[in-house]
C-alpha cells in the first residue's frame, strides 16, 4: 500500500497509523533507515530485552550499563 507523506519544514515525516500498528511500533521503539538507490527503507529495530542475574543488588553504574546496551 502506498501513500503520499508530506515532508515537515524540519525535514520530518510521520509515519502513518496502518504503518505502526501493521509493525507494533509504540511510542519509543527503535526504527533504522538504510537508504538503497532512490529509495528509503525504515524497519523497526527489534530489541533483545536486557537479561540480569536475579538475587543481586543492582546500583546506579548497574542500571545505566544496562539502559546503554539496550538502546544500542
Amino acid at each position: 500500500m502506498k501513500n503520499l507523506i508530506k515532508v515537515t519544514r524540519n525535514y520530518r515525516i510521520t509515519i502513518p497509523a496502518y504503518v505502526r500498528e501493521k509493525l507494533g511500533i509504540k511510542i519509543g521503539d527503535l526504527v533504522s533507515i538504510e537508504v538503497r538507490g532512490d529509495e528509503i527503507v525504515i524497519r523497526k529495530v527489534v530489541q533483545e530485552i536486557p537479561k540480569i542475574k536475579l538475587g543481586r543488588e543492582l546500583n546506579i553504574d548497574d542500571i545505566n550499563k544496562l539502559i546503554e546496551e539496550s538502546c544500542f
